[in-house]
């Protein structure tokens, strides 16, 4: 009895706006600055903080010099914090395009590779039946993509799962190979070379995926493989467009996905070198939250994908 009175009194005590201020808080680690973002004075931010720990009956954060660090129930209870904003925006969103007239909204998280194939295939069909459907995409890596269906700010992924463990959360569906190309720009030292290897390669600079994504953790297994160090000049860069357009301003050699490259390497832009590189790299896939019913329009542009993606994934 006594824990669903608690319970009750949670739900009548907590506020959207409460919820705005802990995942600014988690963001800031700093409640000026929190209550900055949300656009309330900080005397308030501090009261509401305050009404909040006394609802859950329990310290969010611990107040340090260092800022403010969130206690263990703190992070479990930002992670739901953020992901209950995340519902509410993108509802929102979506009554407010069907008010204007839409059907809805979608929203959906990609790696680099699957955007300029299946997922550019799949959407341009959804969007030619349902032109009113609002659609948008995010992210670049499948740490990214992973992160964001997470946080519940989209509402499926195309991409890899990056821990071990993320099986207990996720879904995943194998869709498509990403074959890797080692490219560097079409005035590059060595874009006439017909025989290279790994090691001649890591003296020159480079432009790689952030430490945290498949692609950049299997580069560096293959250098393990061949005994060789990471290359010490290294722009670490997750934006598909920032990484085209630094290696057509420098000698950096990138290792990208095949279906990025294969454009530029046509209009002679870029120029593949002669190294297989990233076979080994599994398969991405179809990315979804455990138990969880998607919308209509969801459930169709997975459907699309599962028909652009047909055939082209075999065990390597």
């Amino acid at each position: 009895m006594t824990q669903n009175v608690s319970q009750i009194a949670l739900v009548n005590r907590l506020k959207f706006k409460h919820l705005a201020l802990l995942v600014a808080l988690d963001d800031a680690r700093n409640l000026h600055q929190a209550a900055e973002a949300i656009n309330v004075a900080q005397p308030s931010a501090s009261r509401m903080l305050s009404d909040i720990e006394e609802a859950f009956g329990f310290l969010l954060f611990e107040r340090n010099a260092r800022g403010m660090q969130p206690t263990p129930l703190g992070v479990a209870t930002l992670a739901y914090a953020r992901r209950s904003l995340a519902d509410l925006t993108r509802f929102a969103a979506d009554l407010e395009s069907k008010r204007r007239g839409g059907h809805g909204q979608l929203t959906v998280g990609a790696i680099m590779g699957a955007a300029p194939d299946v997922l550019a295939m799949a959407i341009a069909e959804l969007k030619s039946e349902r032109p009113l459907l609002n659609v948008r995409i995010l992210g670049e890596t499948s740490d990214q993509v992973v992160q964001l269906l997470h946080r519940r700010e989209v509402d499926l992924a195309l991409g890899r799962l990056t821990t071990p463990l993320q099986h207990n959360d996720f879904d995943f569906e194998p869709l498509s190979r990403e074959a890797m190309r080692l490219v560097v720009r079409a005035a590059h030292p060595l874009a006439h070379e017909t025989t290279l290897s790994l090691d001649a390669l890591i003296s020159w600079p480079w432009i790689l995926q952030p430490i945290t994504s498949p692609a950049r953790a299997l580069f560096e297994e293959e250098l393990a493989r061949a005994g060789l160090a990471s290359p010490s000049n290294v722009v670490e860069c997750a934006s598909i467009f920032a990484t085209l357009q630094l290696l057509q301003n420098s000698d950096a050699v990138a290792m990208l996905p095949e279906s990025v490259v294969r454009d530029y390497l046509r209009a002679h832009l870029l120029i593949e070198l002669p190294i297989e590189i990233g076979k080994s790299l599994s398969g991405f896939g179809l990315l979804r939250r455990k138990h969880e019913t998607l919308s209509e329009p969801a459930e169709y542009c997975i459907a699309l994908l599962r028909k652009y993606s047909a055939g082209s994934f075999t065990e390597g």
